[in-house]
């Protein structure tokens, strides 16, 4: 077994090239386009479940907003499996790089902040000074909302990369408890093998909630600029 617990986090190569592009693109292999009259079942739950996302996410936007509907159900799309294929052994997943999750936040949310500008100019500056706020403190809060602007797609990428990184570590060392006690006790790693499977559980729902989660942060930074 590998004692190196950030092994998994190391780009992959072959041949000495980065094969990361290629890990990236996989996951737009798990939701072909229809090609028949009639979709089988696992065509027909995808749509079924892009059409709730969807609709749930949306609800709020008016008909600038929803111009967005396709981005935002490709960004969730997009994250959710990569989380989900991460969760195989010896495999690779992306989002636990905060680079890659910083070029997915900035881009978005710098195209919320410039649709805003661009559409409600008022309304967006009017952020940076909350009404009734009493004149010597002017300065001080405009400064404290524009930080807090532009933190905005820093906690984004942290928390999904936050997440996923803990949630690897944990079953990594969890796996390996399991392993080094099967020679020492056979109670207590059966003990441990099942709060490993639980965990993995777990995992498969944070990998789902992380995804929903930055999708819908950046949808509602797009309502707020729309």
């Amino acid at each position: 077994m590998n004692e190196n617990l950030f092994a998994s986090f190391i780009t992959p190569t072959m041949m000495g090239l980065p094969i990361v592009t290629l890990v990236v693109m996989f996951p737009s292999m798990l939701f072909p386009a229809p090609t028949r009259l009639i979709n089988n079942r696992l065509i027909s739950f995808q749509h079924w479940l892009i059409r709730l996302t969807s609709k749930q996410m949306m609800t709020i936007h008016n008909y600038k907003g929803q111009t967005w509907s396709l981005m935002l159900m490709s960004l969730i799309m997009f994250i959710g499996a990569t989380n989900l294929l991460g969760l195989l052994p010896h495999s690779f997943t992306p989002t636990t790089q905060l680079s890659m999750n910083l070029g997915m936040a900035v881009p978005l949310w710098a195209g919320t902040v410039v649709t805003g500008f661009r559409n409600k100019t008022k309304a967006s500056l009017a952020h940076f000074l909350p009404q009734g706020t009493p004149t010597p403190l002017i300065p001080m809060l405009v400064i404290i909302e524009t930080i807090s602007l532009f933190i905005q797609p820093v906690a984004l990428a942290v928390r999904l990369t936050a997440n996923i990184t803990a949630g690897h570590l944990l079953m990594h060392l969890i796996g390996g408890a399991t392993l080094a006690l099967m020679n020492i006790s056979t109670l207590t790693a059966l003990i441990t093998f099942v709060v490993l499977i639980l965990l993995t559980i777990l995992e498969f729902a944070v990998a789902m909630i992380q995804a929903y989660v930055f999708t819908l942060l950046v949808s509602l930074y797009l309502h707020d600029n729309t």
